[in-house]
C-alpha cells in the first residue's frame, strides 16, 4: 500500500465519548469524506448490517487476515471481541478519490498515526469528566452494569493516552464539539 497515496482522518476516544456522533455529523456535511469501515469479530448489535457498521467475520477469519497482514491496524480491544482496519477499506477510499475517516480504538489510532505522519490528522474526543461518560453509558441502555464498569475503567486509561494525538475536542456540548472537529479537519484538508 502506498501510503503516501492520500491523507485521512483518524477520529478516536473512550467509549462513549461522542466520536461516533461526530463522525456522522462530518460524513452528513463532508461527501469528500468517507467511513472506513471497521473489520470486527464481535456479533452485530441490533440495527446493525454487515459491511455497514462493521464487516463481521469470524474469529478464524480476522486471525487469518492477521497472519497475512490484511490489516493496516487490529487491536483486541475487549476480551475476544477484534477490531481492525482493513488496507483495502483504505485503498478503496482513495480510489474513489476521497479521504478516509476512522473512527477506531486509542491503541490502534496511535498505530495508524505512527505510519501515516503528516498525512493522518488524529483528533481525540475527550469526555468532560469520567463521571459524565459513565452517565452517558448508562443512559445508554445497552450495557450491563459490568460492561459499564469495564468500559469506564477502559476510558480512564485511554485518556491518559490523549496528548498524543493532534488535537483534543473536550464533547462537554456535542454541538460545539462537531463545529471544532469541523474546523481542524477543514484547515487539515484545506476544505
Amino acid at each position: 500500500m502506498n501510503q503516501e497515496q492520500g491523507k485521512l482522518i483518524i477520529v478516536t476516544a473512550p467509549s462513549g465519548a461522542g466520536k461516533t456522533s461526530i463522525t456522522r455529523y462530518l460524513l452528513n456535511k463532508y461527501p469528500q469524506l468517507s467511513f472506513s469501515i471497521s473489520a470486527a469479530t464481535r456479533a452485530p448489535r441490533a440495527g446493525e448490517t454487515d459491511g455497514v457498521q462493521y464487516h463481521f467475520i469470524s474469529l478464524d477469519s480476522f486471525r487469518s487476515k492477521i497472519e497475512a497482514n490484511a490489516f493496516i491496524e487490529w487491536e483486541m480491544v475487549y476480551e475476544g471481541n477484534y477490531y481492525g482496519t482493513l488496507k483495502t477499506e483504505l485503498q478503496s477510499i482513495w480510489d474513489a478519490g476521497k479521504f478516509p475517516v476512522l473512527d477506531i480504538d486509542v491503541k490502534g489510532a496511535i498505530h495508524v498515526q505512527q505510519q501515516f505522519g503528516n498525512n493522518c490528522l488524529s483528533i481525540f474526543i475527550q469526555p468532560p469528566s469520567v463521571d459524565e461518560l459513565k452517565r452517558r453509558l448508562e443512559s445508554r441502555g445497552t450495557e450491563s452494569p459490568e460492561n459499564i464498569a469495564v468500559r469506564v475503567n477502559k476510558a480512564a486509561y485511554e485518556m491518559s493516552f490523549s496528548h498524543q494525538f493532534n488535537k483534543i475536542i473536550v464533547n462537554s456540548n456535542l454541538d460545539e464539539a462537531c463545529m471544532e472537529t469541523e474546523q481542524v479537519i477543514k484547515e487539515f484538508l484545506d476544505l
